[in-house]
């Protein structure tokens, strides 16, 4: 279990995280998601020892992160780092041998990695050479090549078209599967809805909301119901309904409790219940209503 325990970082006069604390656990992808500059990248770079924080504490497993914990941490920029001269496969190798591993087994984690995010057809070519979507899929294979047991991932899903996106979910999802804590931010919360197990939001360096994407669908669940069953036109009239949508058999409104309640009598006394349900939101609309 990877913790923030009361994280704070200023820079000058702005403090780029107050107090952040939230978890990311073992053998769950985390989704990481505010808007620009809220500090989702300061909190990668703290978590990792790039930056040091001003208050609070980073903890593995119950224990204060060290430098040798570090080393098992895997960790992909936003910002493209691989070696633009070297080659494919010859750069993933070289970074699996600085984790410790022999050339050839080196060299053999590195050809499967990449063969399983697509890069068969170019582990030959320069780095350079590389269209920005496959830069970034070598860059997922240089974080993974020691088989970290935490993975943090800023925007790995930026410029990838959605063969690329499945073929990198799918990876992320196998060493989740491994054991391993996996973080990642996006600003694509229709990924993040699909991927995560675990919402953290940040908006000016601040936790708004953190917790299981079930847990919070149902603590978001507000107003919003649904009626299926016969001909649900009459909601509408009912006193302190709302209706939102109306098709063939299905109404969907804002009420309060007992108004909802009310109408569910109606439909029962009618004879018209199919279903009837609170609706809960989707992550981008519980991201819209924490952070707007």
């Amino acid at each position: 279990m990877l913790e923030l325990m009361r994280v704070t970082k200023s820079f000058g006069e702005l403090r780029a995280l107050d107090e952040v604390t939230f978890r990311v656990a073992p053998g769950r992808l985390t989704g990481f998601v505010g808007g620009n500059g809220a500090g989702k990248t300061t909190s990668m770079r703290i978590i990792l020892g790039v930056l040091a924080a001003d208050s609070g504490e980073i903890r593995l497993d119950g224990a204060p992160v060290t430098g040798e914990d570090r080393r098992r941490f895997g960790y992909m920029p936003e910002e493209r780092g691989l070696y633009p001269k070297m080659r494919v496969l010859e750069q993933v190798a070289y970074l699996a041998r600085l984790h410790g591993y022999p050339r050839t087994d080196a060299t053999a984690r590195a050809r499967a990695l990449l063969v399983r995010l697509g890069l068969e057809e170019r582990l030959d070519d320069l780095v350079e050479t590389l269209s920005l979507g496959n830069q970034q899929r070598a860059q997922l294979a240089a974080a993974l090549v020691h088989e970290p047991g935490v993975l943090i991932l800023d925007e790995p899903f930026s410029g990838l078209d959605p063969l690329a996106v499945d073929a990198v979910a799918g990876v992320l999802q196998e060493r989740a599967a491994a054991g391993a804590a996996v973080l990642f931010s996006s600003h694509q919360l229709d990924l993040v809805e699909r991927l995560c197990d675990d919402l953290v939001v940040i908006a000016a360096g601040r936790i708004r909301v953190a917790g299981s994407r079930a847990e919070l669908r149902s603590e978001h669940a507000g107003r919003r119901y649904e009626l299926e069953g016969g001909d649900p036109a009459w909601v509408g009239s009912v006193p302190g309904v709302q209706l939102v949508q109306l098709a063939a058999g299905r109404a969907v409104f804002d009420a309060d409790e007992a108004a909802a309640q009310d109408v569910l009598r109606r439909a029962v006394d009618a004879g018209e219940v199919g279903r009837f349900n609170r609706l809960r939101p989707s992550l981008a609309e519980i991201f819209r209503e924490v952070v707007g």
